[in-house]
């Protein structure tokens, strides 16, 4: 249908009438206060002035500043690891070395013991070389990432790196000449002194563009001083020079003396000064001597010189020659590090002009963030308050109330402005208001919803124990075990109608009306549970403690424990059973009840766990899954601990009593007899007689003549176990009696009623230390079976005549029971009555 214009426009003016009432200001905005500046204004008031002051000072000189210091960091840095870089070249140029001496040796072995002899005098240098190799690429990660081109270089000298590793590996299982072997050594050195080459502070920084041209020249010359080492050494090993020699010998001399007169003009004074003095170290000089006499004799001459004594002297003058180059790259390294260190104070110092500038212009911007900062602080307190305390508060109150709904006050605003925070604080308020009153409406929605359930259950509750007492009246007529076997299951099938009306209950919040006022044996608690399933004879009680339950809380903890048997029968296969154990631990009992059923995933496991830790509120799955939803709120009622764990093939229900659920043993004169109503389990039977007379047929309240074998009686109600009671109606069999004699020691009060307990029942103490008093717990009429018609009427006198035929066809039976060869004898069960009310 459509809407008119009128009509619209009246439903927008009504909405905007209600908004109004609300938010629209009763007093004129003042351009000059400050907390009824809009938000907008606000806003732009705090950020304009510190940012056009960050803008004019930072944009000038932190952008080049930063850069600057940024460079000579990772200048200083590239500088710094040329001490890792400068240490696996002198290591691996002392390998070199002393592989190309060894390569002649290794050719000329005669077997692989030599051959492993000529490697392990190479293995020392190999290991310090893989060392050095292993520190520098530790220091090198960091500054890979930084610098790219950096990486660039140093990802060529570790592959140039690794190449010697695989010339190490080859060398004495593959052909190859010494020209290959040793130039893989080159190529590594020429990759670590391009690295080592690489750091650059810029064009404006000549200086330190010179300290790194000083220690990379000295690098250089200490290089070419080694290769000339190798060729000599090489000769000496094998005992004339090579053809190459020659023009190689006299090249390296001369590229070595360029590069240290590169060195000396790129060098300071003291450094030229401390090298002149190591030169006339006795070591740099022997070992300057052997080389001069070397290469002035020439190489066509069959004079070279000793090895062993060769590699002594030059050795020594390498290592004078590593120590200064040490010294030069740490100057280095000193002087880029001061260099970087002053351009970053000097940043520093201008960030800090611009951070007091910024801090003058935030000043003045406190004074007008002040006000927006208290409204949104009182905004945010108050919406926190109403969304953790008032609104759960009220929520609790409606969801906790069993009577009329309480009235819900909500709170003012507390932001008094007439800004758009003010504004919003008046929507909080009215959510706030809108967020109670839905919640008194479902209030009120759920309590008609229980106390619908509660009608239903309690009328339900009045049919089932209706038809319960007939059950009564027909099995106390019926005397054929066969039916009447028929009747205790109907029988049953009614106690479980019942327990769904009890969990309709609890469903609803109520609790249950079974109570004891007297403590119940856990035994007896553990029974009657069993009897309130479908599957009870599957149900095997294997060890239970002697201990005893507060009468208050038995009838719920039968309840319980029924749920999860129900459980554990339902989800197993019928030709397993299920295991009931009872122990004490610690203060408390523990039950466990074990099946051999499907089991339950991980998650499933959590989640039921989850719900019987936590129990949910009553919905459409909690309806689904009643039996989980029973047992999660029972066990909240009464502080039981109900966990499922993962068996063996199976699931095991763990239920924690705690302390104030045990009690101690009630004396002699309040624990009953047990009643001995109860199932016989089916067993196979003798065949009976194919005619038998009329003498042989079974007769109502007696055994029947073909007996079945002893089988021990299941209960088929909880109350059977629980509280028994009184004699049964005259005339009536106690074989099969559902209620069994009176127990003499329970004395009467008035006409036939138990006495009330001399002690009152409680369900403990509140918080308070008060106790907590039990509903109808006092009246003795509530703990014991409905049966006024089986109590008011007086047990008669068995008939003799009766008593004798019925031991005349127990006789015949027991005749025709031997001429069949049985070898078992049925004895009736313990605590069971004769036909005459005696034991």
């Amino acid at each position: 249908m459509g809407v008119g214009p009128e009509q619209a426009h009246g439903v927008s003016q009504h909405r905007r009438r209600r908004f109004d009432v609300r938010v629209v200001p009763h007093r004129r905005r003042s351009a000059l206060r400050l907390r009824d500046w809009r938000m907008r204004t606000k806003l732009a008031t705090v950020l304009v002035i510190p940012s056009v002051a960050f803008l004019v000072l930072a944009g000038v000189q932190t952008e080049s500043l930063v850069s600057r210091a940024s460079v000579l960091g990772d200048f200083a840095a590239q500088v710094g690891i040329g001490r890792e870089i400068t240490t696996l070249t002198h290591r691996l140029q002392m390998e070199r070395d002393r592989t190309a001496g060894e390569l002649p040796a290794l050719r000329d072995a005669a077997d692989e013991e030599a051959s492993e002899e000529r490697l392990a005098v190479l293995q020392p240098y190999r290991d310090a070389a893989d060392q050095a190799a292993a520190e520098l690429r530790a220091a090198a990660e960091p500054l890979a990432e930084a610098d790219a081109s950096w990486r660039d270089v140093y990802v060529v000298a570790s592959q140039a790196y690794q190449q010697v590793g695989y010339i190490r590996n080859t060398m004495t299982t593959v052909v190859l000449s010494d020209d290959t072997i040793i130039g893989n050594y080159h190529r590594a050195i020429d990759a670590l002194l391009n690295l080592l080459a690489q750091p650059t502070p810029g064009a404006d920084r000549p200086e330190l563009a010179d300290a790194v041209l000083r220690y990379v020249q000295f690098a250089r010359a200490k290089e070419l001083s080694s290769r000339v080492r190798a060729e000599l050494y090489a000769a000496a090993r094998a005992g004339s020079y090579d053809s190459e020699d020659a023009a190689q010998l006299p090249d390296l001399r001369a590229r070595q003396l360029t590069a240290l007169g590169a060195f000396r003009i790129a060098a300071t004074s003291a450094q030229v000064t401390r090298y002149d003095e190591m030169s006339l170290d006795p070591a740099f000089i022997a070992a300057s001597r052997m080389e001069e006499q070397a290469l002035s004799q020439g190489t066509s001459g069959s004079a070279v010189l000793d090895a062993e004594q060769w590699w002594t002297a030059s050795e020594a003058r390498h290592e004078l020659l590593q120590a200064f180059e040490a010294d030069v790259l740490s100057a280095s390294a000193r002087q880029a590090d001061d260099a970087s260190e002053t351009q970053l104070r000097e940043t520093l110092l201008v960030v800090g002009v611009i951070i007091t500038v910024l801090l003058v212009a935030v000043l003045i911007s406190v004074l007008i963030g002040r006000s927006l900062a208290r409204s949104i602080r009182l905004l945010r307190s108050q919406a926190l308050r109403i969304a953790q305390i008032e609104l759960p508060e009220a929520l609790a109150r409606l969801r906790s109330v069993s009577g009329g709904v309480p009235p819900i006050d909500v709170s003012p605003a507390v932001v008094r402005s007439l800004d758009e925070i003010g504004e919003l604080a008046e929507a909080f308020v009215a959510v706030h208001r809108s967020a109670v009153g839905v919640a008194v409406e479902q209030a009120n929605m759920r309590r008609n919803v229980n106390a619908m359930f509660i009608n239903l259950a309690r009328r339900s509750q009045v049919l089932v124990e209706r038809q319960l007492e007939l059950l009564d009246d027909l099995e106390r007529e019926e005397g054929d075990p066969e039916q009447l076997e028929n009747l205790f299951k109907l029988d049953h099938l009614a106690a479980r109608m019942r327990r769904n009306d009890e969990s309709l209950l609890v469903l609803a919040g109520t609790e249950s009306t079974r109570r004891w006022n007297r403590p119940i044996g856990l035994s007896a608690v553990l029974l009657a549970a069993s009897a309130e399933i479908e599957q009870y004879q599957r149900v095997r009680h294997e060890a239970v403690a002697d201990l005893h339950v507060v009468g208050h809380a038995v009838g719920e903890l039968v309840h319980l424990l029924a749920e999860l048997l129900e459980n554990a029968t339902a989800f197993s296969r019928p030709d397993t059973i299920v295991q009931v154990m009872a122990r004490v631990e610690g203060s408390g009992a523990v039950i466990e009840i074990a099946d051999q059923g499907l089991g339950m995933s991980p998650a499933a496991l959590a989640e039921a766990n989850a719900v019987l830790a936590a129990p949910p509120a009553a919905d459409v799955a909690a309806v689904e899954r009643m039996g989980l939803f029973v047992v999660s709120h029972l066990a909240a009622r009464h502080g039981i601990e109900v966990r499922l764990h993962g068996g063996a093939g199976g699931l095991v229900a763990r239920v924690r009593l705690p302390r104030p659920l045990l009690a101690e043993a009630p004396p002699p004169s309040l624990d009953p007899v047990p009643s001995p109503r109860g199932l016989p389990v089916a067993t196979p039977r003798p065949v009976a007689p194919a005619d038998p007379g009329p003498a042989d047929l079974p007769v109502a309240g007696r055994r029947p003549t073909t007996v079945p074998r002893q089988a021990h009686p299941v209960p088929v109600r909880a109350e059977d176990v629980l509280a028994p009671a009184a004699a049964p109606a005259s005339g009536g069999s106690g074989w099969w009696s559902r209620e069994g004699p009176s127990s003499s020691v329970v004395p009467a009060v008035g006409a036939g009623a138990p006495a009330p307990p001399a002690v009152p029942v409680t369900a403990g103490t509140n918080e308070r230390g008060l106790p907590m008093r039990v509903p109808m717990a006092q009246l003795s009429a509530v703990t014991q079976p409905a049966r006024p018609e089986q109590q008011s009427t007086a047990r008669d006198d068995p008939d003799p005549e009766a008593v004798g035929g019925m031991l005349s066809r127990l006789y015949s039976g027991v005749r025709r029971a031997e001429a069949e060869e049985t070898t078992e004898i049925p004895v009736p069960p313990l605590g069971a009555w004769s036909e005459g009310g005696r034991k």
